[in-house]
């Protein structure tokens, strides 16, 4: 095509207002310009926090972003045939769900490039934290103010070892076993990681027959509603009853929660530079990234001396 013709035609194209087909151009050049994100959760404050360092990583690269929600175990979302999910995406995110899942079956069979986040596999790269070293810190911290009985609220199934949270009750395990503590079921409830959860599951632990002096909470939402029951009942955080969550939210400071802090738009940024690496190399060798974490301890555990 001469360059007289070329012209011609971009000029009447823009006249027109003629927008090019993105499947039309996948079929040509054999890339969809896009990453995929399979997720269980759009509607929490740390996934919220990922997702943001994915999509500016993404934007930065041209690449768009697709968002896959698999759903909790209460209301699952099946995802899409794999064939159908390789017509749509280069690459895919996996946000905290782990390789033993169900809900990955689909996403295996692709033998795309693959970055898992929260969780790891031998054949892809990863991006995540130590949670079980994360948890026994924040354990450690209660021990080290002098706490004995330290109740739990976790999120759906702690013991469930495909559940990421599983590796946070392994280490509230590990720390309460090496401070010879007793794990005490009737101080451990669930919460569903939100803030009413977190306060219907506290309203639990202080009616046991004997309250726990101190909880640690699996996220911060759910450190936040059981502030909320303790506040019902006049007990003052840190003076009466000790608590600490996970997460590092926003505002942990603002309710002065002692909490352990996660960099979770690193998280979401490496991961994605990770994925976009893997795509333009795929013979490159996979990388597993763990980030530190941060135990902030606040006045929510600091003041019961």
């Amino acid at each position: 095509m001469s360059a007289e013709t070329r012209e011609h035609v971009l000029e009447v194209a823009h006249r027109l207002e003629y927008v090019g087909s993105p499947a039309a151009a996948a079929l040509s050049t054999g890339k969809a310009g896009s990453v995929g994100i399979i997720t269980p959760y759009v509607d929490r404050w740390s996934f919220g926090r990922m997702l943001g360092g994915i999509e500016r990583e993404l934007r930065a690269a041209n690449v768009d972003l697709l968002l896959y929600c698999t759903g909790d175990p209460s209301d699952p979302h099946p995802l899409l045939p794999h064939k159908r999910l390789a017509r749509r995406a280069d690459g895919f995110l996996i946000l905290s769900v782990a390789a033993e899942s169900p809900d990955l079956e689909e996403i295996f069979k692709l033998r795309m490039p693959l970055t898992m986040i929260g969780a790891s596999a031998p054949w892809t790269s990863s991006v995540r934290i130590d949670d079980r070293d994360a948890a026994a810190t924040a354990i450690g911290h209660l021990v080290e103010r002098g706490h004995q009985r330290i109740g739990l609220i976790y999120g759906r199934e702690k013991a469930n070892p495909i559940v990421l949270e599983h590796q946070r009750y392994l280490g509230f395990s590990d720390a309460m076993e090496r401070a010879g503590l007793e794990l005490d079921d009737s101080i451990q409830a669930p919460g569903g990681f939100t803030v009413a959860g977190g306060e219907e599951a506290m309203v639990r632990l202080l009616d046991a027959e004997q309250a726990p002096t101190a909880v640690f909470a699996f996220s911060d939402e759910m450190a936040f509603g059981a502030l909320q029951a303790m506040r019902r009942r006049g007990l003052r955080p840190g003076y009466d009853i000790a608590i600490v969550g996970f997460d590092g939210h926003d505002m942990s400071g603002l309710l002065d929660l002692s909490t352990v802090s996660q960099p979770l738009e690193l998280i979401g940024a490496t991961a994605a530079r990770n994925l976009l690496a893997d795509m333009n190399d795929p013979s490159r060798e996979r990388k597993a990234v763990v980030l530190p974490t941060e135990l902030v301890p606040r006045g929510s555990t600091v003041r019961d001396q």
